[in-house]
């Protein structure tokens, strides 16, 4: 999407703002649990409506906004009623647009429908994985999922990355392809616009002490000398770790590549 389409003139609606806590990767012990995060500049959390619950009533579409907490953009739209919330920008939605959130809803970009009243073929985002939970999967720049099938009490979806998977009908979701698809070609530039983003430098195995990582050591540059390993020991890269017995397998109908 356009960047003269975001409006950044405007700050963000403050009812629908918090502030973001740092915690820089450390757990409630103040060890590192998640390296490579820390520092960022100081960020307003954006609270986004993945619930899609106000429905029957139709919203108008206020303003098209940056959210640096995600790579998506944002629309703030305003209900009938003067109530304003954050969603979701799907591609083609702009200021002025009319959305709603409905069992029987326009198969228009912004509305949202439960599952069993999306037609086959359309793509969609923001999708529920439990009915009522609120959108969890298909929420980044770019992505969509659509509907290939219908079964009894289940939907089958392909997602982004070619897994073929059952939801139930009564999971609940929003027409369009997320927006800002152009995310992917950006340059980040140099290494203090990552530190800015809370991204702390990344040093290769291989560069570092034999204590540190399993691929350290050696004379001069070395290659990995085993399988890749993680900097605990465990297989890296390729290794599929999910569960063979995890109950949602029987969900799965393709997995994905």
């Amino acid at each position: 999407m356009s960047k003269s389409i975001i409006s950044t003139s405007q700050r963000p609606q403050k009812s629908l703002t918090k502030i973001l806590k740092k915690h820089s990767g450390r757990d409630a012990s103040g060890q590192v649990s998640v390296r490579h995060q820390g520092g960022r500049h100081k960020r307003f959390y954006r609270l986004i409506d993945f619930k899609r619950d106000k429905r029957d009533m139709s919203a108008t579409v206020l303003g098209i906004e940056y959210d640096p907490n995600r790579n998506a953009s944002i629309a703030l739209v305003q209900y009938k009623d003067g109530e304003k919330r954050y969603i979701l920008q799907p591609v083609d939605l702009k200021t002025g647009d009319t959305i709603m959130a409905a069992e029987n809803a326009e198969i228009a970009t912004g509305n949202s429908l439960p599952l069993v009243a999306i037609p086959v073929g359309i793509q969609i985002h923001n999708i529920e994985l439990y009915p009522g939970q609120g959108g969890i999967i298909v929420r980044s720049a770019g992505s969509f999922a659509s509907v290939v099938a219908k079964d009894g009490v289940y939907v089958h979806l392909k997602l982004s990355s070619g897994e073929i998977r059952k939801f139930h009908n009564k999971c609940w979701a929003t027409i369009g392809r997320m927006g800002n698809i152009e995310f992917k070609e950006q340059e980040i530039g140099n290494a203090g616009r990552k530190r800015h983003m809370g991204i702390r430098p990344t040093v290769r195995g291989t560069a570092q002490h034999p204590d540190s990582h399993p691929h350290g050591g050696g004379e001069g540059r070395s290659g990995e000398g085993m399988n890749p390993k993680t900097p605990w020991g465990k297989s890296a890269r390729g290794t599929r770790t999910r569960s063979k017995k995890k109950w949602s397998k029987s969900l799965i109908i393709k997995r994905r590549k």
